[in-house]
């Protein structure tokens, strides 16, 4: 376990479901988690956008960053961002580096739950093979990926990390990440497997 950001008790909170949209690339598969935070919008909205916020929680961000400009999480993706309406709706070109030949999808939206809560919806659309949960092999998909990031996020909202960039305070625990990675990718598994059901390729 980290011992600055502590255990992730969100885990059981986390709404996870699959689909299917079209997107630049083509017909596309998609994975969507949905979590609330005591936050209000703007606040969340800010964290999420804000260069000297987003590595408080997550990676280094720099760009052009409006809509219609580019942007770069470092070592994680790159691309344009298609839309930007404060505090509701981010969309973004995500480019994972190594030119892979492919460019996803990832929109995040917000809506509001009164005055000092938020529901953060992320949904993250691929062409790609990158869904594909396999705790017994230790293959984890981009659902299973993003949820170490809003966990990060809830506990900067909530004031535990320290207010400086995470390549400080972070330290890689392999048995911990093992431990969330199996919970959380069991459980996009079965999103999976319901998914294939419902849209009869089970």
């Amino acid at each position: 376990m980290n011992e600055i950001a502590g255990q992730d008790t969100s885990l059981t909170t986390v709404q996870r479901r699959m689909g299917n949209r079209d997107i630049a690339e083509g017909a596309a598969r998609t994975a969507v988690l949905r979590r609330r935070y005591d936050a209000p919008i703007d606040d969340v909205w800010n964290a999420i956008t804000a260069p000297d916020r987003v590595d408080r929680f997550f990676l280094p961000l720099s760009g052009d960053l409006r809509a219609g400009g580019s942007f770069a999480l470092q070592g994680q993706a790159s691309g344009e961002i298609l839309a930007c309406d404060a505090p509701h709706l981010l969309r973004l070109q995500w480019t994972p580096p190594g030119d892979p030949g492919y460019s996803d999808q990832v929109e995040v939206r917000l809506t509001a739950d009164g005055p000092d809560a938020t529901w953060l919806e992320l949904e993250h659309a691929s062409v790609a093979d990158v869904f594909r949960n396999d705790p017994d092999t230790g293959c984890y998909g981009v659902g299973t990926g993003w949820e170490g990031p809003l966990h990060y996020l809830g506990e900067y909202l909530r004031g535990v990390l320290p207010d400086r960039p995470s390549t400080e305070w972070y330290t890689f625990d392999e048995a911990e990440e093992l431990r969330l990675a199996n919970y959380r990718g069991t459980e996009w598994a079965k999103v999976e497997a319901q998914h294939a059901r419902n849209t009869g390729h089970a």
